[in-house]
């Protein structure tokens, strides 16, 4: 099992402790780092900064938002990346959801699969640099087939240092998973359980048989480490507490109700009852009650919780699945903690 972390959203400005944990990742073995980016920072400065102190980590978009760029300009900052570390860019992508794609950027949500299956080969095809690039798609014209008649086919004037960089998807529904499987090198999960890991697998093999497979597929999944001197019921809770917020944030108000990517993941899980009353309480405003819904059981299933010891057996489950790389996160002992039991 690979580690990976990350500098996540920014709040009111950048997080004080990025560029010291970014060099201590690399310190200790941590395979890859990754920047989130919503509707306040984005995602490929702080990379980009942050990145310049270290010399093996690899560097991470976790994720960029397709509907942020063209596909052009995704893949002009990708090979920018790319050669400024060395080869160690990976390119994370999602679609987000209708509120922030529609909302903020202005551009329109359906067919989120379709598009992002134009948008992988259109950067493909820049970064190969085989050829000038067109492209005659349903959501992507290479060039644009009107304006003033003069879009000429264009190929990228730097010479990417690799002719593939890799593409990690972000997917939550099954018929995205599949196609994060089939189209590209990694797929990043959300609030994944282990326990459900038939169901990925499921979901990734029919991927895998459309596109041809990948030995060198990689699923890198976010989960909170939330340590605790003990294994009583007391301390559980209180650890579980830093975690509930978000969940009842994602579950109930990453979204419309209908329409909300992340609720349907705990559906899914089996927490369809749980999922419903979040998402009633958090959209009427009772933020606080939302995250006291949320059971123990379920922070469980989604992240690390416990002392050291419970940590590491919990991590079998973890090992087993289709997981390659643990993107961990919590208290600042965590980094060291994960290091000395995973690696």
């Amino acid at each position: 099992m690979k580690l990976a972390t990350g500098a996540g959203y920014w709040s009111a400005g950048p997080p004080a402790d990025a560029a010291a944990k970014i060099v201590r990742a690399e310190e200790l073995g941590y395979d890859s780092f990754w920047t989130a980016e919503a509707y306040g920072s984005d995602a490929f400065t702080p990379l980009a900064w942050w990145g310049s102190s270290t010399r093996s980590i690899k560097l991470a978009t976790g994720i960029a938002q397709m509907s942020a760029r063209t596909p052009t300009a995704t893949a002009m900052a990708a090979i920018t990346l790319d050669h400024l570390s060395g080869g160690r860019f990976i390119l994370g992508l999602g679609a987000s959801g209708p509120q922030v794609v529609e909302g903020w950027y202005g551009q329109p949500y359906p067919r989120p699969l379709a598009r992002t299956r134009e948008y992988v080969e259109i950067i493909r095809r820049v970064v190969a640099r085989e050829a000038p690039v067109t492209f005659d798609g349903d959501f992507y014209q290479l060039p644009f087939p009107g304006g003033t008649g003069l879009g000429k086919a264009l190929k990228p004037t730097v010479h990417p240092i690799r002719n593939r960089i890799p593409i990690y998807l972000a997917a939550e529904g099954p018929r995205n998973v599949a196609l994060a499987a089939e189209i590209c090198d990694g797929w990043l999960p959300l609030f994944m359980s282990p326990h459900a890991d038939d169901h990925y697998r499921e979901a990734l093999a029919a991927g895998f048989e459309r596109g041809g497979g990948s030995e060198d597929f990689e699923v890198v999944c976010p989960v909170t480490v939330l340590p605790t001197e003990t294994t009583g019921e007391d301390d559980m809770n209180r650890a579980a507490d830093a975690m509930r917020p978000m969940l009842a944030l994602y579950m109930g108000g990453m979204g419309a109700k209908g329409a909300n990517f992340h609720h349907d993941v705990f559906v899914r899980m089996g927490y369809g009852e749980v999922a419903d009353r979040v998402q009633d309480l958090y959209l009427a405003g009772h933020k606080q009650e939302a995250a006291a819904a949320i059971p123990l059981e379920l922070v469980s299933q989604v992240s690390l919780v416990g002392t050291p010891e419970k940590i590491r057996d919990d991590l079998a489950a973890w090992e087993e699945s289709v997981v390659t790389t643990l993107m961990v996160s919590g208290p600042a002992e965590v980094l060291p903690l994960m290091a000395e039991l995973c690696l």
